[in-house]
């Protein structure tokens, strides 16, 4: 009589293995896990710890009326792993955040997912907070007559940005008017007209 027996095990550490993991930028690592490649932690220093400038306001004079101040890995290498970011947004008075995701007196909301595409939004005062889901399209707008700031926690240490418009409409090559036209239910002379805006 054989006695056949099997063990599978796994095991998880969520949290982090070492102190920090500064992201080397310059790191020739083919394979990166997570992040960048970790800068050697005799080479580490303190300034890998820190950003300045987050106090200084972002020039709001362009079509949108708002500036992003980013504080993410390329700012800051001890990010790297570590799961978050930031950022500053200023608002000129109406100045819009245009509708995006990756993801703040001001306009806030979002829209949740098909079928239902609900419309979630408030009219925040200073010292408010809100969440935006993870994943889906948002948009900020200061509907003040003074300059606005938000500080804005990020769960990604890169979260890239994808604006909406710039997207569907500033696309490189263009997506098709064919297309374009038919999902949006708008004449191609529309699409061509809005195409051209970007």
């Amino acid at each position: 009589m054989a006695l056949t027996f099997c063990c599978l095990t796994f095991a998880v550490d969520p949290a982090s293995l070492q102190d920090f993991c500064v992201a080397d930028s310059n790191s020739q690592v083919a394979v990166k896990l997570n992040g960048f490649a970790c800068k050697n932690p005799a080479w580490v220093q303190a300034n890998d710890f820190s950003f300045s400038g987050l106090h200084n306001p972002g020039n709001t004079g362009n079509p949108f009326g708002s500036a992003i101040t980013p504080v993410t890995v390329a700012q800051i290498p001890a990010l790297n792993t570590l799961g978050i970011s930031l950022v500053r947004i200023d608002y000129a008075p109406w100045g819009v955040v245009v509708p995006h995701y990756h993801p703040r007196s001001l306009e806030v909301g979002f829209v949740t997912s098909n079928p239902d595409n609900r419309l979630i939004s408030k009219t925040l005062q200073k010292g408010d907070v809100f969440v935006f889901p993870v994943g889906l399209v948002h948009f900020q707008r200061n509907v003040g007559h003074m300059n606005a700031v938000t500080i804005s926690g990020l769960n990604s240490q890169n979260p890239g940005v994808i604006t909406i418009g710039n997207a569907v409409f500033g696309s490189k090559p263009d997506i098709s008017t064919d297309i374009l036209a038919k999902a949006f239910q708008v004449d191609k002379n529309i699409v061509q007209q809005i195409q051209g805006k970007f």
